[in-house]
């Protein structure tokens, strides 16, 4: 079975959670973005990786915006599962930006990359990274990817939601902070391409139905296959 969750931001206590343990070998998790735990190559960070390489279900995450791409981008791009990604430990992945995946009998378009609403304020190479946002050579590749499936894709997993869904959060909860970019543009077109089952994004920090098809996650773990929490 597929499940996904949202932003771990480095937190080992997520994975400490009592519901995981109803995973099955073979099962997988899926990360909308900011896993968090690839950030600075220590002792300690690769005795975590390893830890989390040695579950028995697949642990795979987007990137979000506060990921050290630098770290990220050294791993070699393998593929699994019909797409690319890097391979980090043993069944812990990095699924690559704009890839489909045959998962569980589900497709899965997966896109990472973002832009951080407080950007402006950070200093590059430090606290922000470039990198967090897409190049016009991974939308291009995401469209060839998106176009060769014709439309036909069951599961959707980015960071960022639609523009649609962005704009509707913004005016319904009057977030003044929500900051509409390009990719939630590129994200929209891609909503009215494709006859997509459910969408998962992750970067609003919220655990929310927004409709039965849009769900916004972040301690939740929901099942990509019913739409139903895990309890």
């Amino acid at each position: 079975m597929l499940y996904i969750t949202g932003d771990t931001h480095g937190d080992l206590k997520r994975f400490s959670n009592p519901r995981l343990k109803k995973l099955k070998k073979g099962d997988t998790l899926i990360i909308c973005g900011d896993f968090g735990f690839i950030w600075d190559d220590s002792r300690d960070e690769q005795r975590i990786l390893k830890k989390l390489g040695k579950k028995k279900y697949n642990i795979c995450f987007i990137d979000g915006t506060h990921e050290n791409f630098e770290l990220l981008n050294k791993y070699k791009i393998s593929e699994w599962r019909g797409g690319k990604v890097r391979q980090i430990s043993g069944n812990l992945y990095h699924l690559c930006r704009g890839q489909l995946y045959e998962i569980d009998g589900l497709s899965v378009f997966a896109m990472g990359g973002g832009e951080s609403p407080d950007y402006d304020i950070r200093i590059e190479n430090n606290t922000w990274s470039r990198a967090e946002i897409p190049t016009k050579k991974e939308l291009l590749e995401a469209a060839k990817v998106i176009d060769k499936s014709g439309g036909a894709i069951d599961i959707i997993v980015t960071h960022e939601p639609s523009l649609k869904i962005k704009g509707f959060l913004q005016l319904k909860e009057n977030k003044e902070g929500l900051r509409v970019t390009g990719l939630n543009t590129f994200f929209e077109g891609l909503a009215e391409f494709c006859r997509f089952k459910r969408w998962f994004f992750g970067s609003l920090h919220e655990d929310k139905f927004i409709s039965g098809a849009h769900i916004a996650v972040f301690k939740n773990i929901v099942c990509a296959h019913t739409g139903e929490l895990l309890k």
